[in-house]
This record gives C-alpha cells, sequence and structure tokens, in this order.
C-alpha cells in the first residue's frame, strides 16, 4: 500500500501480566520466555517495528519487568527508536489505558492493541485491519469462525446443553480503533469503575461502537500455558529462515562541480556528479540490491528520471521507500554493504559518518553496515576521474512461509 494512502497508527502491546497459567520460569512471565532463541515479546514486536504505518509504540509492561523488557528489546530487529515503555495497573483493561494516555501526544489517528504473546501475528493481517480503518470503520476486530462443538456444561459435570455454534467467533488481537473514540469509551469505563470488560472490543461494545469483524488468521495463537510456549519455540527452531541476498550497481559521471555525495553525507570537491537526483550512486546501488530480495523492480521503476518531481531529490527518499517495501513484505534487514570505487575524493575519512547514516537511513545497527572503497589504478573512465560507481549487497531475511 503506497504510504501516502496509509493510516497514522499508534500500537499498544500489552505485556504487564504475570502469566500464571504458564507457570514460573527462570525466564520470567511468558512474555520473556524464550521460543526460536528470542523472547516472545521480541519477535511480536519485530512485527510492528517493521510495519510502517506504526508511527509509535507504548509497550505496556509491569513495574518489575523494567531490566527484561530492556534485555528483550535489545534483540529486536528494526527502528527500536518507536517503541516507548509505560507501566501498567492491577489489570489488563487498567495497562490498556495507560498505554493510550501515552500515546496521547503522539497525534495518531488510529491505535492497535496487541497482546505481547502473540508473537505470530503477520503483516498481511495489519494490512487488512488497516484497510479497513481507512474505509471509516472506528473499531476493528479480527476473529476465525468457531468450529468445534461447543458445550455447556450442566449440574454434576454433565452436558447441560449443546451450544449452536453457527455465528460464533474467537476474537483476537490487535483489535483496531479510531484513537480517540476507544480512548474515550476506556475513560469512561474507568470513571463508571467498570473493570471487567475482557477485550477492548467489548469496551467499545459497551460505548456503543459498533464493531467490525474481519477475517483473523489460525496462526495468530495466543501463548498461555506452557506447552503453548514449547510448541511455538518448536515451530521457529523447526523452520528455515529465508535468506535472500541482492545486489545492485550505479556509475554517474563526474562533471565540474563543487563536491558529491555519497551515501548521503556531501563531500567538498571540485567536481560533481551529474544525474536527475543528487546522483548518489552508493544509495542508487544500495536501493536497487533492497529491491532485488524481494523482486520488486529496480530504483527507475519506483523513481522514473522522466519523473520531474525527483530532480535534484535526496536519495535517502529512494532507499527509505526500499526499506519499507521490504518490511512492509515481512522482511528484516540483516546486512548492508557499499563499494565505492572512485580516484577522488577520498572516502577514508569519511567511512564512519557514511556507516552512521546507512545504520540511521535503514534502522539497523552500526555494525551491519559497511562502507569501503577502492581506486582503479588510473584505468578506464573511473581512472580518468570520468565517473564514480558503486557496487551494493543487501542481506535480508524474510519470514518463512512454511514455519
Amino acid at each position: 500500500m503506497d504510504k501516502k494512502n496509509r493510516s497514522s497508527c499508534g500500537v499498544v502491546i500489552v505485556a504487564a501480566g504475570r502469566g500464571e497459567r504458564a507457570g514460573s520460569h527462570p525466564d520470567g512471565p511468558k512474555q520473556y520466555r524464550r521460543i526460536g532463541g528470542r523472547p516472545v515479546i521480541a519477535h511480536t514486536l519485530d512485527v510492528f517495528v517493521n510495519w510502517s504505518p506504526a508511527e509509535r509504540i507504548v509497550a505496556v509492561i509491569h513495574p518489575d519487568d523494567s531490566d527484561l523488557f530492556a534485555a528483550a528489546l535489545a534483540e529486536v530487529e528494526g527502528d527500536k527508536e518507536r517503541v516507548k515503555a509505560v507501566f501498567g495497573g492491577s489489570s489488563r483493561q487498567r495497562s490498556v489505558l495507560a498505554g493510550l494516555e501515552a500515546l496521547t501526544a503522539s497525534g495518531v489517528e488510529h491505535v492497535l492493541i496487541h497482546d505481547a504473546v502473540r508473537p505470530f501475528v503477520g503483516p498481511a493481517l495489519l494490512d487488512c485491519i488497516e484497510a479497513s480503518l481507512l474505509t471509516g470503520e472506528r473499531a476493528v476486530l479480527p476473529a476465525v469462525a468457531v468450529t468445534d462443538t461447543l458445550k455447556r456444561a450442566g449440574a454434576n459435570g454433565c452436558v447441560g446443553e449443546t451450544v449452536p455454534r453457527a455465528g460464533l467467533f474467537a476474537a483476537q488481537t490487535p483489535q483496531a480503533f479510531h484513537f480517540s473514540t476507544i480512548l474515550e469509551a476506556h475513560r469512561r469505563a474507568a470513571q463508571d469503575g467498570r473493570d471487567d470488560f475482557t477485550d477492548d472490543a467489548a469496551i467499545a461494545e459497551w460505548a456503543g461502537v459498533p464493531v467490525r469483524l474481519v477475517e483473523g488468521t489460525p496462526d495468530n495463537v495466543k501463548l498461555t500455558l506452557q506447552k503453548d510456549i514449547t510448541m511455538a519455540d518448536e515451530r521457529l527452531s523447526a523452520s528455515f529462515p529465508d535468506v535472500r541476498t541482492g545486489n545492485g550497481y550505479d556509475v554517474h559521471q563526474l562533471v565540474p562541480g563543487d563536491g558529491v555525495t555519497l551515501c548521503g553525507l556531501f563531500l567538498p570537491h571540485d567536481q560533481k556528479l551529474s544525474g536527475h537526483s543528487d546522483a548518489d550512486v552508493a544509495l542508487h546501488a544500495l536501493t536497487d540490491a533492497l529491491l532485488a530480495t524481494c523482486g520488486a523492480g529496480d530504483i527507475g521503476d519506483h523513481f522514473p528520471p522522466s519523473d520531474p518531481q525527483w530532480k535534484g531529490a535526496a536519495s535517502r527518499i529512494f532507499l527509505e521507500h526500499a526499506a519499507r517495501i521490504v518490511r512492509d513484505r515481512g522482511g528484516v534487514i540483516m546486512n548492508a554493504d557499499v563499494s565505492l570505487i572512485a580516484e577522488a575524493p577520498k572516502i577514508g575519512p569519511h567511512r564512519a559518518e557514511m556507516r552512521q547514516k546507512l545504520a540511521e537511513m535503514l534502522g539497523i545497527s552500526l555494525d551491519r553496515c559497511s562502507v569501503k572503497a577502492t581506486t582503479n589504478e588510473q584505468i578506464g573512465f573511473i581512472g580518468r576521474r570520468e565517473g564514480i560507481a558503486a557496487i551494493a549487497t543487501a542481506t535480508v531475511v524474510y519470514r518463512n512461509p512454511l514455519a
């Protein structure tokens, strides 16, 4: 979905529970237990930090879990700067309200409220929910139709009756709402002393807000018991990662000027690179490398040089666009490597700053960004200082569809 047609979303991750039904464990409550080598909540946060409409993410945690949460957040891949932790209350309902209040200054239009212990939520479901919000729905609930035969218990442990399952659904999260609508409903419930709602859709129903059902997914399970955590760990540990590598190449001519832009950094020089945009060969090559990992074409498909709006544009726009495409398709950028081929200017003194800029643009750690440079030993057009070339490689891990 194009960014200009996307909504402004906040996210509340509910993670303040004690998880008594999962039993005690040295790793702490169930949201911090490890599946696939990482805490449950790290897997959950991965999905939202790599989903572009999520502008601000609030994790509502227990006051005793600050260190556990900080350690888990360190294992999240993506833009962790959007994640803020606040302390929850004595019930799930009060914790959600604390998360909503923390979002009041963010200016988001919509909010998704999600259980930290549902780590298998996917971007396709998030996009479906967002699409419903964009049609004007004020409350959206993902749910799956009940397929089991339902029985109501009677006296003495016997079946009292069989309950018709037609029209019955099992609710999931994230549940999504127009932000001010659900905030007002939660505040009203708190003022009225109502603390017995089992989910946020129930509060919306109580407040008279129509709740739109959308199809959930059976994979979006809630980890409640220890056996659920064990099965989730086996599922992730048995899956093979979908690792893809893309490469890109770009070259631009040098003409008289006052400097060149490489990796988003302007370097004073007696020449400049000729191009429709700022002609940053490094970012152009890396943009193509990222797009190649998901078969999304090349930079010219997305930003044609014939389009006047890109004249003189900063190439970080192109790279950040490619990174969003990768993340919207379920990818996690693991590594970005750029090799510059130029006689001048000298790249070595600027490599550290270039790497830092790549890390910021891609939302990954500095140790996952590499910038190298070499000359062409005065051979060919590069050796004659007629141009600069760049070769880039990107490594991206996508969610395994068989996992």
